[in-house]
């Protein structure tokens, strides 16, 4: 791997870890209870001990705090986590656990979901991020209470028709896996769901199941292959949020304006040659951004796993800071009408 491109890498860990640094600051002081105006400076975070330190005395915060840690303690006895790359493997032990309702589980080398999960059934979270598993066993269809799937940056390259038993499944994150091309109609029958998140795979279009899944409201697709839009997805009527920055879309179909609830589009301009005028004069509230693109220099390297794991990496980068981005800009949601519609050009 080049210099330039190694000093380019450390940048983008330096900022990863400064967005979040600020966003845990801001969700320590939203917890206490502390007004915006004490952690911002001229519209910047700044994250002062001091500020915490000072609502903390509070005896009223204090109160407050004793008993959502009371609460946490209750809570914390269902939930089962593990982290850390000395586990290869699930303990045996969890399989006796089967009264838990969530399950944390990230940075591991872990490769496999035991079978005997099916026997979790009040099972309600599946929190299994950066990992090293590289498939979903077909008992996962048995948890009929799930509401969250996270699997992303993983190693799947597809998924069990099985999981569209999953009838209570609310969010959906894929994300990260590079190697996921399709998914299977099965999960049409997901109609609980709200957020499907399949970014940084290898999608060609948007599947099937997805356009079927009719209470969705944030898809995040992008870092795709996608090169067009089917017609017809204004029949997601309740979708708020799409996300197709970094694909291959040359156009926007004018669908997109039949979409009442849609409120933000995220686009990569370089690619596009036709973009309806409609929907940058919308009068809907749309924010409609359009991202430059950077092209990232070709890698030659002998170890095709050193450049999947950059990849990786540059991907949970822009995606931290895509997070804190939208954040930011519900934030403003509030501002005069006039700036509810955007345009911008952002060098990631």
């Amino acid at each position: 791997i080049t210099t330039e491109y190694t000093q380019e890498l450390w940048t983008l860990v330096f900022f990863s870890s400064r967005i979040k640094q600020e966003w845990n600051f801001i969700l320590e002081c939203r917890k206490k209870g502390i007004p915006q105006s004490k952690y911002l400076k001229n519209g910047f975070v700044d994250t002062d001990e001091k500020v915490l330190d000072t609502y903390g005395k509070t005896p009223q915060l204090q109160k407050k705090r004793a008993l959502s840690d009371e609460a946490n303690k209750e809570r914390n006895k269902f939930i089962f986590q593990l982290s850390g790359q000395q586990w290869t493997e699930f303990p045996e032990s969890l399989k006796d656990q089967t009264f838990l309702k969530e399950w944390h589980v990230s940075n591991t080398l872990i490769q496999t979901i035991p079978d005997y999960i099916a026997l979790f059934q009040e099972l309600r979270v599946l929190e299994l991020s950066k990992n090293q598993i590289n498939h979903l066993p077909v008992e996962i269809g048995c948890l009929k209470n799930l509401k969250v799937l996270n699997v992303s940056f993983n190693n799947l390259k597809s998924v069990p028709p099985e999981l569209g038993d999953c009838e209570n499944l609310e969010k959906l994150d894929l994300s990260g896996n590079m190697e996921i091309r399709e998914l299977p109609f099965e999960l049409s029958n997901l109609k609980q769901v709200t957020v499907v998140d399949v970014s940084a795979n290898k999608f060609p279009s948007i599947p099937i199941c997805v356009l079927r899944m009719s209470n969705l409201q944030w898809l995040d697709i992008s870092s795709n292959n996608l090169r067009d839009l089917p017609e017809d997805i204004d029949r997601l009527d309740q979708l708020q949020t799409l996300l197709l920055q970094k694909n291959k879309l040359t156009y926007l179909p004018r669908a997109l304006v039949n979409m009442p609830k849609l409120s933000l589009l995220v686009v990569s301009g370089d690619d596009l040659v036709e973009i309806p005028t409609a929907i940058c004069e919308s009068t809907t509230g749309l924010k409609f951004i359009s991202l430059k693109d950077s092209p990232v220099e070709t890698i030659v390297c002998e170890d095709t796993e050193e450049i999947i794991e950059s990849e990786r990496e540059r991907e949970q980068f822009e995606k931290e800071f895509m997070k804190a981005y939208i954040e930011d800009l519900r934030e403003r949601d509030s501002a005069p009408s006039y700036t509810t519609k955007v345009l911008l050009s952002l060098q990631l």
